[in-house]
């Protein structure tokens, strides 16, 4: 494991060489990075709308900005990004996370369409809510009424996301598409 700040560009290229380093190639990336920090849009700060593109968003490009040359140049990759349904819905108080996770949407689309040509392949997986320590917060009225919006009125678990991500990894016509989960 190499611990990164994935919304540093420097830091990203070095864990991208340190895995080339330990692995002698790559051959898939999953970004998989998430924060929030919610507040409605007219009282949200510079710094909480900062932050969260930086993670949710420029993250996700940094890691491939430094992946897809790798990719490039073997003419194979996978490349996953997991974004969120909010990214293609929108959700009340959270307009910076909604907009980065739309972004990554784009962003699959663009590189998977700039890439395709290289053998490289693009997807992302958009999950509602899932069973995870970012869900953990909400408090549990809430958290109901939340499930309550669900068509299986519960949460997602982390290996039913992973059951998409691996379709999308096994599927080698899959490419520039979000599939939207939950």
């Amino acid at each position: 494991a190499v611990k990164c700040d994935i919304a540093s560009f420097t830091d990203a290229t070095d864990t991208v060489q340190a895995a080339v380093k330990a692995f002698g190639s790559l051959q898939i990336l999953v970004n998989n990075a998430g924060m929030n920090w919610d507040g409605v849009s007219w009282k949200m700060t510079e710094e909480q709308w900062d932050r969260v593109i930086d993670v949710n968003l420029k993250g996700y490009f940094n890691f491939i900005r430094h992946t897809a040359p790798i990719f490039k140049e073997q003419k194979y990759g996978k490349i996953i990004n997991i974004t969120s349904i909010n990214g293609l819905r929108g959700k009340f108080g959270q307009t910076n996370y909604s907009a980065a996770k739309a972004g990554v949407s784009a962003l699959t689309a663009t590189w998977g369409k700039e890439l395709a040509r290289h053998g490289i392949r693009v997807g992302a997986v958009a999950p509602g809510f899932a069973n995870t320590d970012m869900v953990k917060t909400i408090p549990d009225p809430v958290l109901e009424k939340i499930k309550d919006m669900i068509p299986l009125h519960r949460l997602a678990e982390p290996n039913e996301i992973a059951h998409t991500v691996r379709y999308i990894f096994e599927n080698d016509y899959f490419t520039t598409r979000t599939i939207a989960i939950g």
